[in-house]
């Protein structure tokens, strides 16, 4: 908002020119009128409500500072500066607050007379993007993640069984497989934990990710790109639909034959086609040759995959 930007640079006109007076500043939600901490009674902003407060912005800061040393228990979430009450805040999470919180929150109230403590009910957990083509890895293997869908992303079969664990790009558990189809399909979804949220994107392996917006098949001949873990990027063409492969485990059926390269561990990852790369086609399942000289691919297609497991697929 504008006003808000107008009291932001108020703010920080503040900040420079009270010096080691300046307490903090917020904007009042209800009304949006910004108000200015100070230390030192008598002082005005132009544009702010004033108020006089304990510890200047630069002491609380500090006070931070040392806190940020030091080791902390897990039952202590986190500790912030809040300049709107002049306070350096300690969260402890009040289900799990031992012995080592106790003393972590005796030590910091010893620091500075602005310590104070908030109980939460939750511990903050880190959170990761779902993402196709990122690697997934499955015990000592490594696979390939397809798509983005409610509450998880699709694979490939061979790439594990139901209940088998799965871990992320990043090694971090992500969840199970929920369902596995291989060989006669090879399709697979997982479900995932809530540290993951699906999004609509497929790693293009260039910075830059695709952003899916739906599943319309392309045609025979039009140009096809997959993304996987292994060799990255490829791009050829549509050859053919519905092909069964004669795979030493057993006959896969359905699937869509590609002149674009792949290797292992490229396995689940996505295929997209359309404007913009936005139309997601499938996962990849397996082939021959490599990405020095070139080869076939093939893929099994998506909408099948959703459909068996009435999953949605995350679009843009």
């Amino acid at each position: 908002m504008a006003s808000d930007q107008k009291s932001s640079e108020l703010a920080e006109q503040a900040k420079a020119s009270l010096g080691d007076a300046f307490g903090g500043a917020w904007i009042d939600q209800a009304s949006g009128k910004l108000t200015v901490a100070v230390t030192r009674p008598g002082l005005s902003v132009s544009g702010a409500d004033v108020k006089v407060v304990s510890s200047s912005l630069a002491q609380l800061n500090g006070t931070k500072s040392v806190l940020d040393l030091m080791s902390a228990p897990s039952s202590i979430t986190s500790w912030r500066v809040d300049e709107k009450s002049n306070t350096v805040v300690v969260e402890v999470n009040k289900n799990t607050r031992d012995a080592a919180a106790e003393k972590f929150i005796a030590t910091a109230k010893s620091i500075g007379s602005a310590v104070t403590v908030e109980e939460v009910t939750e511990s903050p957990k880190p959170l990761y993007d779902l993402r196709g083509g990122d690697a997934i890895y499955m015990g000592g293997g490594r696979c390939s993640l397809g798509f983005s869908v409610s509450g998880g992303y699709v694979t490939a079969g061979h790439c594990g069984t139901t209940g088998t664990a799965v871990s992320g790009y990043n090694r971090v558990a992500q969840g199970t497989f929920a369902g596995s189809v291989f060989p006669s399909s090879d399709m697979a979804w997982v479900r995932t934990n809530a540290n993951w949220t699906p999004r609509p994107w497929v790693n293009r392996y260039n910075g830059s990710n695709v952003t899916v917006q739906g599943s319309t098949q392309a045609a025979v001949g039009s140009q096809i790109c997959r993304s996987g873990s292994t060799t990255g990027w490829r791009c050829g063409t549509v050859q053919a639909f519905n092909q069964t492969v004669n795979y030493p485990q057993g006959q896969v059926r359905g699937l869509t034959r590609t002149n674009a390269c792949a290797e292992g561990g490229d396995s689940g990852g996505s295929w997209v086609a359309g404007s913009g790369f936005g139309q997601a086609q499938g996962v990849t399942s397996g082939g021959s040759g490599n990405c020095s000289s070139g080869g076939t691919t093939y893929f099994q297609p998506l909408n099948p995959i959703l459909s068996r497991w009435g999953l949605t697929l995350t679009r843009g």
